[in-house]
Formats: C-alpha cells, structure tokens, sequence
C-alpha cells in the first residue's frame, strides 16, 4: 500500500506569530479577571480559553492541513462542550 500522507511544515516566522496572539490572549485573560467583571469573568475567560484552543489546534496540531470530516468532528466537540458550560451557568444560576 501507498502512503499518502503529506507533510506540512510551518515557518519559524508564523509560529512566532502564533506564539504572539497566545502570549495576548494570555494577557488578555488576565486583565478580563483583574477587571471583576462579575457573573461574566468567568464566561470571558472560558471564551478566551476556547480562542486560544482554536489557535493551538489550527495551527501547531496542523487541524488546518486536515480532511474537512475531520474539521466537523472537531468543531462537534466544541459545541458540546459549549451546550455542557452552558447548561452549567443555567443550573449554577436557578440554584
């Protein structure tokens, strides 16, 4: 059997930039919680968390170079985790 299997290699440079936008959103996180934000730090944190787990899984696990099943099934599972954090709030909320 043939492999077929392509190897993507990303520049030093777009890695640094990567590495940039985490290191702010990192930041970022930081200041949505120094900021006591209420009810919704927690929700912005989560947010930006979920930003951040985008980024990490386009670019340094290669999700971007992927088949588009693959893609679906990923973005399936964030919206699961999504509806699970939301229900939370709402059972966290009418306690």
């Amino acid at each position: 059997m043939e492999n077929h299997e392509e190897s993507h290699v990303t520049s030093y440079a777009l890695n640094a930039k990567v590495l940039l936008v985490l290191l702010s959103l990192t930041v970022l996180t930081i200041l949505v919680i120094k900021l006591h934000l209420g009810a919704f730090t927690v929700a912005m944190a989560l947010f930006i968390a979920s930003i951040k787990t985008t980024i990490v899984l386009t670019y340094f696990m290669h999700l971007k170079f992927e088949k588009p099943i693959l893609r679906v099934m990923v973005g399936g599972i964030f919206a699961l985790f999504a509806i699970i954090i939301v229900i939370t709030f709402i059972d966290y909320y009418f306690r």
